[in-house]
């Protein structure tokens, strides 16, 4: 077995626990045992609605611990809380969505005469889950619920940087012992990932785009599915005639959550020239009374940075703008408070395409801004990227919104708001570019995507003979 890994307290910087990560023997182990047990859950519905409630209600009953260590492991407490609730809430979701969803489509007839179609669906039997550090709970099972009432068996394995809640997590699957036949925690670092791979039949897979593209290559080696998402860049667009005051406090909202470490963040925020000045004065002064919930967790809306290299990131990005000519109106600095790192809300203007801050992840709580004309430029320039996640609009109609959200390449764009497709999990969308591939997470495709579709044929007529093919018979 490897050596045990080192991890970081995000609040104090400190290496307080460890992980002992799982080698590929016990990738294997538990692969077999969740495969042997996949064709009997996949094969009873009404099991699968049972046990996932029951484990809804284990999850509510162990709230308080999987919460407290995703305050350790993440630095901040409402939002960690929140992670459970809306898994809580998904997983009640499922249970009364799933019964619906997997009744086979009616039968009809095909356009060939004689012939009926019909179809049933046939669940992967194995899915490798792999999550990043910033919502760990949420992102380890938005995609593992749905493969688990889909009629998968599941793999999931957590970040190295934020490991702590896996073993609350992992004790409230083993208190439901059909749940506990199909679905494990996997332990270890990154390259674990690419040994789960080796024995999945489909990888769901959240985090950066670099090392997406890891796992889409291990995936294709292997010829199974791969649902990808990848890093944003997200765009926000607000014209002229918007309200002001509804537009700084979204977008203030959207770009600081969780300190800016998500990946449908508001990264770029371009703004008619009309009314820049006023929005960057609004933007800056609603910024600055912002807190950070140091030293009182209890207290202020910003957490630290979780990760210690997303410091050096932020560090950067401010630097080479600020190099390349952009000021600093608030914030830019890592601050260093009781060992930890922490960034309060950050706004740039001055910014062009030029700087890093404005083409590459900074996951991070930075707002540069930028003027524009015409409609047009403002599109051009949302589009100026190769991420392609999600974007916003906030313009003075619902009308003018969606028209020019409609020209933004990206997968879900927020209409007189901004980072809606964080709390709306209906709403099916595609990411574009390099911001990922396969089909959504959100909406029914969500739990659809973990099936193969299996035509099933029925010739209601004779069948034909081989004597149909007989060389000469047919008119050239």
């Amino acid at each position: 077995m490897p050596s045990a890994t080192p991890v970081r307290n995000p609040r104090t910087g400190e290496y307080d626990f460890a992980i002992e990560p799982y080698g590929r023997e016990d990738v294997e182990r538990e692969a077999a045992h969740v495969r042997t047990n996949q064709p009997a859950w996949a094969a009873d519905l009404e099991l699968r609605i049972t046990t996932l409630e029951a484990w809804k209600d284990e999850l509510v009953e162990a709230r308080g611990d999987i919460a407290e260590a995703l305050t350790i492991d993440t630095g901040r407490r409402a939002l960690s809380y929140a992670e459970v609730d809306v898994i809580i809430a998904a997983t009640e979701r499922w249970c009364r969505q799933a019964p619906e969803l997997l009744k086979p489509p009616q039968p009809r007839a095909s356009e060939m005469p004689g012939i009926e179609l019909s179809w049933a669906y046939s669940p992967y039997p194995v899915v490798a889950v792999i999550s990043p550090w910033n919502f760990p709970l949420i992102l380890t099972l938005i995609d593992a619920v749905p493969a688990l009432a889909a009629g998968c068996a599941v793999l999931a394995k957590a970040s190295k940087v934020t490991p702590r809640f896996v073993e609350p997590l992992a004790e409230s699957i083993a208190r439901v012992p059909e749940l506990d036949k199909v679905f494990r925690m996997i332990r270890g670092v990154g390259r674990i990932g690419s040994v789960m791979i080796d024995y999945a039949d489909a990888v769901a897979f959240t985090g950066s785009i670099p090392v997406g593209r890891i796992v889409a290559h291990a995936a294709a080696e292997r010829l199974i599915p791969a649902f990808l998402e990848l890093g944003g860049k997200d765009a926000a667009i607000v014209t002229a005639d918007a309200d002001i005051e509804r537009a700084t406090t979204a977008l203030l909202r959207a770009s600081v959550a969780n300190t800016g470490q998500a990946c449908q963040s508001i990264e770029r925020i371009y703004v008619q020239r009309p009314v820049f000045d006023e929005f960057v004065a609004k933007l800056v002064a609603k910024a600055e009374a912002t807190q950070l919930n140091y030293p009182d967790i209890n207290s202020g809306q910003v957490g630290p940075l979780i990760a210690a290299e997303q410091a050096d990131i932020v560090r950067d990005h401010v630097a080479d703008a600020v190099a390349k000519g952009a000021t600093v109106h608030t914030g830019g600095e890592i601050l260093n408070h009781g060992g930890g790192a922490w960034c309060r809300p950050t706004v740039l203007t001055g910014v062009s395409h030029e700087m890093d801050c404005m083409r590459e992840e900074t996951f991070g709580p930075l707002m540069p801004l930028m003027p524009f004309d015409t409609i047009d430029e403002a599109v051009a320039l949302a589009n100026d990227s190769n991420c392609g996640l999600s974007g916003a609009v906030i313009a003075g109609s619902r009308e003018e919104a969606e028209a020019i959200g409609c020209r933004i390449e990206a997968g879900g764009i927020s209409i007189g708001d901004a980072g809606m497709t964080s709390f709306v999990h209906d709403a099916e969308k595609d990411s574009t570019k390099e911001s990922g591939c396969g089909r959504s997470r959100m909406g029914a495709s969500g739990l659809l995507r973990f099936l193969r579709h299996r035509a099933l044929i029925c010739n209601t007529g004779d069948t034909w003979p081989l004597a149909m093919f007989q060389e000469g018979s047919q008119k050239l």
